[in-house]
């Protein structure tokens, strides 16, 4: 593959609004006293109600200018500690304002990394020319506490001729949910809305659920078309909670709303489910890695329900002898089902390589890599993660294939190639 010399950097100067949880200590220590949360916002209210303002007018100059609607985050924020203030008695809106302060802190998604990305069709298109690509990047953001969330960069690709990504956002803003009291609903899913007037590039999803706590972790976009020829767009993710992994699935059929969503049944354990771009035989068709050594595909009539999966490639080759997995759901060429894959080998080192899966059957391996496609260079070999290149999707336009990738878990590169290479490079199965 072909690297392009552009590389994405994290950028810890870009901050979100996050709730600042209130620790209570044991009731022991202090035996007489209020909750510590309470405490604080008995402080706040018994100031004089000048300086209440005063002080709020100077937090809102100290941080209007980081964030794009800064009193908006916080009046949703006086609504969730609805209960302490109450414990205050009658308290102006600026007064509660300034106490909802309190329990607001800055966050930096992607101080520590940025990595692991995916890359479709944007949902919006240029007119003009059909060889120039508008596109949506999806990327692994973490930051403090090793937490990984979703955000967004948007470009344009013209095959042969320019591949430029827009310029990044100095604002971020997470996602809000629809009811900021909630904690998601019955099914485990929650609602989550792109706030009005901020474009994708500055969007952060965030993790919320239980599920989610530690993070949300490498999201495999695609661009799915039904049999009535709508078009709806699915992300397949891990979310972690700090103890154990869940298979979760993002739906949004515009970037503006999302339902995150976890997955149930045997064949929706571990990580790096991948779902094909459109239904085989009536079904849902996905891609997994549920032993976390080979590649399974497994078929459903229902998109959040995966039973039963059958194993169809696993490692052959020495540089692949510990795994096997997808690099991001499957492509359809004239000639099958093009698969871009992650493998690792000996002192834990990964690469890229590809597949064939044959149309109408994904089960049967027409062709694969017999060697590597990509390769940590000596220049990418040093991060959080020595030694490992990994993608979470590439994007076709015709022939030509663009791969963003993670590189050592700390930043992002780019390489291109072409169909006609990539299956010149492969043997038979």
């Amino acid at each position: 593959m072909r690297r392009l010399s552009i590389k994405l950097l994290p950028d810890p100067r870009r901050v979100v609004v996050l709730p600042f949880q209130i620790a209570i200590e044991p009731r022991s220590l202090n035996p007489t006293d209020l909750p510590r949360a309470k405490r604080i916002a008995e402080r706040v209210a018994a100031l004089p109600e000048n300086e209440i303002e005063q002080q709020f007018a100077r937090l809102l100059n100290h941080f209007h200018h980081r964030h794009r609607s800064l009193e908006r985050i916080i009046d949703r924020r006086v609504l969730q500690i609805a209960g302490i203030l109450e414990s205050c008695g009658p308290l102006t809106v600026t007064a509660k304002r300034f106490i909802a302060a309190h329990f607001c802190h800055e966050y930096s998604p992607e101080a520590a990394a940025l990595f692991n990305p995916s890359i479709i069709r944007h949902h919006t298109q240029p007119g003009g020319s059909t060889a120039s690509v508008r596109f949506i990047l999806s990327l692994r953001s973490v930051g403090e506490g090793h937490v990984s969330s979703i955000s967004f960069r948007t470009g344009v690709w013209e095959p042969h001729i320019n591949f430029e990504i827009d310029p990044a956002a100095d604002l971020a803003q997470v996602g809000e949910v629809a009811d900021p009291l909630a904690f998601g609903n019955d099914d485990g899913s929650v609602s989550v809305v792109r706030p009005e007037g901020t474009p994708l590039r500055e969007f952060i999803i965030f993790p919320m659920t239980p599920a989610q706590r530690n993070g949300i972790e490498d999201l495999r976009l695609t661009e799915f078309v039904e049999e009535d020829g709508s078009v709806l767009y699915y992300g397949t993710y891990t979310a972690y909670s700090g103890g154990s992994i869940t298979s979760e699935l993002l739906f949004t059929p515009d970037f503006q709303t999302f339902t995150l969503r976890p997955l149930r049944g045997a064949a929706a354990l571990n990580k790096g489910m991948a779902l094909f771009p459109r239904r085989i035989g009536g079904k849902f068709a996905m891609l997994s890695r549920i032993d976390n050594e080979h590649l399974y595909v497994s078929y459903s009539d229902d998109i959040y329900y995966w039973e039963n999966a059958k194993r169809i490639l696993g490692p052959k080759y020495p540089w692949e002898f510990i795994q096997v997995g997808n690099c991001g759901a499957p492509m359809e060429i004239d000639e099958g089902w093009l698969v871009i894959m992650h493998a690792v080998g000996a002192m834990r080192q990964y690469s890229i390589s590809a597949c064939l899966l044959d149309k109408d059957d994904p089960s049967k391996i027409i062709a694969r890599s017999a060697k590597p496609i990509l390769l940590p260079d000596q220049d990418e070999r040093a991060g959080y993660v020595p030694n490992v290149v990994y993608s979470c999707g590439a994007l076709l336009v015709g022939r030509e294939l663009m791969l963003p990738y993670g590189i050592a878990d700390c930043m992002v590169g780019f390489a291109g190639t072409t169909v006609d290479e990539l299956l010149e490079s492969m043997e038979p199965a």
